[in-house]
């Protein structure tokens, strides 16, 4: 393979690259924010997603889910690129509750593309729910 070969071979690859990331941006979800999702908008939000989508099922009455919201607040900045956080309150969205056997509150699951690949239930601290999402990139 010559050096001209080699060169247009690389700019291929790096083309799909850029090509690959201008679609990610047409993405539901917006990175560095918390996503608020309900049930006419998970599937395809957490589907067309590039990254893991951490997801706090949560509701307005859990003291538990209100201790919760900073840490997933600070966790959209800090995850921003790797992975996208979104909200789904389940009183208002019960389908969508009811499909992934949410039967406790908060409970973290996190989805990669449109799968579920992890979950933790209950009030984690914050280490817990970067672990949960490092292990979804590997």
């Amino acid at each position: 393979m010559s050096v001209d070969d080699e060169l247009e071979k690389i700019k291929q690859n790096m083309l799909k690259r850029m090509m690959s990331l201008q679609s990610t941006k047409a993405s539901t979800l917006k990175a560095g924010a918390v996503n608020e999702l309900s049930d006419a908008d998970f599937q395809k939000a957490i589907t067309e997603a590039a990254l893991p989508v951490l997801v706090d099922f949560w509701a307005e009455w859990c003291a538990p889910c209100r201790m919760m919201a900073p840490i997933v607040d600070s966790l959209a900045s800090e995850l921003s690129g790797r992975a996208f956080l979104a909200k789904l309150n389940v009183d208002n969205n019960p389908v969508t509750a009811a499909r992934y056997g949410v039967m406790s509150i908060p409970n973290f699951i996190v989805f990669k593309g449109g799968r579920p690949v992890g979950q933790v239930v209950g009030a984690a601290g914050k280490p817990s729910l970067v672990q949960l999402v490092r292990r979804a990139t590997l």
